[in-house]
């Protein structure tokens, strides 16, 4: 299985390339871009204990000069203090303004990687590895970068796009079931925000839970059509100042519950799982969409294994409030992305708190 799918950004084009066994080829992959020698890998101690010496020989044959930055597991981690301790290795290796930097991991890895290449020396080459189903088809595209505030997810950050994503889907086979049904909630976002086809796809097997459920063609669809989807967007709203915000369906919600449990109770797809089943609730309420449409995104969530309600004790005013803080306000109000029907959502800042504490509500 090789595909090649090109996002379409002018002179920051880049191909996502996947490809079986891709991780065997990651130093070819890179010599043909004609970058500097110097490269460094982030990844963290879980991935790179996997595939960091598979990574680091491929691009020590390939005649790289190989450095690496292991980081903490964990959301939690992912703040200006873990940052710092990228730049002191970058420090430390020399790199150069012709360097790389390597994102060799899931979600968190990609973001802090890319937010450092983004701002070492005012911005160095960075090429996205993933290895998460939720990397693969999301954090690793289209050129988002950041760490968390206290206050909020990703409130610093940068767009800074990658000079390749390559995505080996083998290395999935490690992946721990929780985070392979993480993915799994960005995967049914875009069959509900873009692709009908996608969605109606999911709809056909008995199980999105675990992986050995799939037939044997739908990892290759789920990945390819789910790429697709995300370059399509990018490549018309690069630096989302409109269409581009649809990709956040599910994550308004999503990250506010992130933020007040601290990054601890639930996983970024588990919180984006919510957020959809949250937002479904209230495209209902305003007549946006009808009740079916609701109750197929439901099964589907939960064919994936995912959480449909709140998690226990959460404060319904906090969320509220830590909307507030939302990348997405303007003029202190909050925009939702709200779907309309199977395949197209719309963006609306006209829902108010008190729906909101109508749906929630129902969700505890």
């Amino acid at each position: 299985m090789q595909s090649v799918i090109r996002v379409d950004l002018g002179p920051q084009s880049y191909d996502i390339t996947i490809a079986s066994g891709g991780l065997d080829e990651l130093g070819t992959q890179i010599g043909a871009l004609n970058l500097g020698k110097k490269v460094l890998v982030v990844s963290n101690q879980m991935i790179f204990r996997h595939y960091g010496e598979k990574a680091i020989a491929s691009l020590q044959k390939a005649g790289f000069e190989v450095a690496s930055h292991i980081l903490p597991v964990g959301e939690q981690y992912k703040t200006l203090t873990g940052l710092q301790r990228i730049y002191n290795s970058a420090l430390e290796h020399r790199l150069e303004r012709s360097s790389t930097i390597i994102a060799l991991g899931g979600g968190v890895v990609g973001d802090m990687a890319g937010f450092a290449a983004a701002t070492w020396l005012r911005g160095i080459n960075v090429v996205q590895v993933p290895t998460s189903l939720l990397a693969m088809v999301d954090a690793s595209i289209g050129g988002k970068t950041g760490v968390n505030h206290p206050q909020g997810k990703n409130l610093i950050g940068a767009f800074h796009q990658p000079r390749l994503v390559l995505i080996d889907p083998e290395v999935l086979k490690t992946l721990p079931p929780r985070e392979l049904r993480a993915g799994m909630a960005e995967v049914i976002k875009y069959g509900v925000i873009w692709d009908a086809e996608l969605f109606a796809q999911l709809e056909k097997c008995k199980r999105l839970d675990q992986m050995r459920y799939f037939p044997a063609d739908l990892l290759p669809e789920i990945l390819s059509k789910s790429c697709q989807a995300k370059a399509d967007v990018v490549s018309k709203d690069e630096k989302e100042s409109g269409l581009r915000a649809i990709l956040n369906y599910g994550h308004t919600i999503g990250h506010a519950i992130e933020s007040v449990t601290g990054y601890k109770v639930v996983n970024h797809g588990e919180g984006v799982a919510i957020g959809m089943v949250a937002a479904s609730g209230l495209a209902v309420e305003l007549g946006m969409w009808d009740s079916e449409c609701d109750r197929r995104q439901l099964a589907l969530i939960q064919k994936a294994g995912l959480p449909i309600k709140l998690p226990s004790g959460l404060d319904i005013e906090e969320i509220l409030e830590t909307l507030q803080t939302d990348k997405k306000v303007q003029d202190s109000k909050v925009r939702f992305i709200l779907p309309t029907q199977i395949g197209v959502v719309t963006i609306t800042d006209r829902v108010t708190a008190d729906v909101i504490r109508l749906v929630l509500g129902r969700m505890g």
